[in-house]
């Protein structure tokens, strides 16, 4: 009897561990062989612990060039020509573009998530125009589109990006994994610690953050700002430094284990701007019974009962960023608390990983009933 082969397609081995495990143990559990065609980062054994077989390729993720990208598409076309996958899932942007595109081109079924449009895609211009033709190809052949907020699905149905009758799902995201990001104690030591955990960009809000965290400094001195994440900008590197020197901030670089900074924080601050899927940092925090401060965002508003679980600001507002972390600041120890186990509850009731990974073998059994019956 045939084993049905699905194929992933995403940026790194990374993000493909700790945001798609679930979906990839429910493939296992059905006996399915799962290749995953990806940047081989970390995370590489855990992946093939859970069954599957990797197959290397650079994406080039945050690259433009348009030889680069064609390189891409002629690699996928290659390996998708020899693994003749059943079934293959695509996640980020280039894979769901070039990825979707060489499916199409082999009449191979195809399942790309939308985890997010990108700046290329959501600004208007002729880079978005460009973009936008991209995308339509890529999602052209697919089986089913999957969207994590409504502002992207509207978005595709908008820009007229979706055939006619092509079939969409709408879900809570990537989900957050209740098993993995267990509740945390919630501390008083006498300091309230703020964290900001994002690579470190400006459309994540990091000069929003830096300010506020100055601002904050010079009125409370049982307050400590901290920072997660990846950079590779001389221009934040020197800023970040700096504020560290100046007593603001303290920068923990990139942190492969996360727990034990969101175990220290008291509350989450992400005041993005960029256009998100769903924030993964937040689901996480929630589930961790962390408070949140964010923006009314797409990806980010979605995550916090405002007032309830945590504090949704305006976009691009500093000010408002330093009246909710005051705000904040005035609440009792108890208040902060139950602050974050709403945001628990909600990531129970709406955002458990495990309703992702039912709605994609709910859709793989649909499109392999339809083999089945063609």
């Amino acid at each position: 009897m045939h084993r049905l082969k699905v194929m992933i397609l995403a940026n790194d081995t990374t993000y493909t561990y700790n945001l798609r495990n679930e979906v990839i143990e429910g493939l296992a559990g059905r006996n399915y062989e799962v290749v995953i065609v990806s940047q081989p980062l970390l995370l590489q054994d855990e992946l093939k612990n859970l069954g599957c077989r990797l197959i290397d390729i650079e994406t080039d993720r945050h690259g433009t060039n348009p030889l680069s990208d064609v390189s891409l598409l002629l690699k996928y076309v290659k390996i998708l020509r020899r693994e003749k996958p059943d079934l293959v899932l695509t996640y980020n942007i280039k894979p769901n573009v070039y990825g979707g595109m060489a499916c199409k081109l082999l009449k191979i079924h195809c399942m790309p998530n939308i985890t997010g449009l990108g700046t290329a895609v959501e600004n208007s211009g002729p880079i978005q125009n460009i973009t936008l033709l991209l995308y339509k190809a890529g999602v052209a052949g697919a089986d089913c589109i999957f969207f994590q907020n409504e502002a992207n699905q509207s978005f595709f149905h908008a820009h007229r990006l979706l055939g006619k009758k092509q079939h969409t799902r709408l879900l809570p995201g990537s989900g957050v994994s209740l098993k993995m990001h267990q509740p945390l104690p919630y501390h008083n030591d006498g300091t309230v610690h703020f964290l900001f955990i994002a690579r470190i960009m400006k459309e994540k809000g990091i000069d929003l953050y830096l300010n506020a965290a100055k601002a904050i400094c010079a009125r409370h001195s049982d307050v400590r700002f901290h920072i997660c994440g990846y950079c590779d900008d001389e221009k934040y590197i020197e800023l970040l430094k700096d504020a560290e020197k100046n007593g603001y901030i303290t920068y923990h670089g990139e942190q492969k284990d996360m727990v034990p900074f969101f175990d220290m924080a008291n509350c989450i601050v992400h005041p993005s701007y960029y256009p998100e899927g769903m924030s993964n940092v937040l689901l996480e925090a929630a589930a961790h019974c962390r408070p949140i401060i964010t923006t009314n965002r797409p990806g980010c508003r979605e995550t916090v009962d405002d007032k309830v679980s945590g504090y949704v600001i305006p976009v691009r507002n500093g000010k408002a960023l330093v009246k909710a972390i005051e705000k904040f600041l005035s609440l009792s120890f108890e208040q902060r608390r139950d602050m974050g186990l709403a945001g628990r509850r909600k990531v129970e009731k709406e955002f458990d990983r495990q309703l992702v990974a039912s709605a994609y073998l709910e859709e793989i059994d649909r499109v392999f009933k339809g083999n089945q019956n063609a």
